[in-house]
């Protein structure tokens, strides 16, 4: 059972990011070294994020998403840059984040709740990298409509504090585990639609 279990929540953690790559053509691009490079970026990132708040901000217990938004660029062309670093950024957040725990937590027990949460919780951040990805693609369009520049600023503050917000919104409407994940849900949802709202009008027709 408790190698049962441990599928379950393995699948249900890394197979919608095999399920996005397979299906959102980047594979017929020969794009994964590229998902690689963007995703040793987010580690590297990661790195200096953490060097500098040690040394500079010791005590700092404040959100630090805005880092986050620090070299999320991919290889490719158009769209596909989108889902480069997309991927590559998520991917790596899973398996800096996710995999140890999943690995020993999850092949020790017969079921925990808690693995399940863990394996949502990286699809909703797959949505929110994904998210990232496009708003940042869409800030450096030089078509993009002056109308929509406000909307894409409040968007890109979200993405860089949905953290900092889901939890605190979490946190004030005192929710449990699974309701602090459905409000990261919400979250991620909305920054999605939003996203692809102001993205529709940037590509090209089909």
């Amino acid at each position: 059972m408790t190698l049962f279990h441990f599928g379950n929540c393995f699948a249900l953690a890394y197979c919608p990011y095999f399920i996005t790559y397979k299906c959102s053509g980047l594979s017929e691009y020969s794009a994964f070294w590229r998902c690689v490079q963007a995703g040793a970026t987010y580690v590297l990132v990661q790195l200096c994020k953490m060097l500098f708040l040690a040394t500079f901000f010791p005590t700092w217990e404040g959100p630090s998403g805005g880092y986050d938004l620090v070299g999320v660029r991919g290889g490719g062309k158009g769209e596909h840059r989108i889902l480069v670093a997309a991927m590559g950024w998520a991917t790596a957040e899973l398996l800096t984040s996710r995999c140890v725990p999943l690995w020993v937590g999850a092949r020790g027990i017969e079921f925990d709740w808690r693995h399940v949460q863990m394996g949502l919780d990286s699809n909703i951040s797959l949505v929110r990298h994904v998210a990232a990805a496009a708003l940042l693609w869409a800030s450096g369009r030089h078509d993009l409509p002056p109308k929509l520049r406000v909307p894409l600023g409040g968007l890109l503050v979200g993405v860089a504090y949905e953290g900092f917000l889901t939890g605190w919104a979490a946190q004030a409407l005192s929710l449990g585990p699974w309701g602090a994940l459905g409000v990261r849900a919400v979250g991620a949802a909305l920054l999605g639609l939003g996203a692809l709202r102001l993205l529709v009008p940037l590509l090209p027709p089909t």
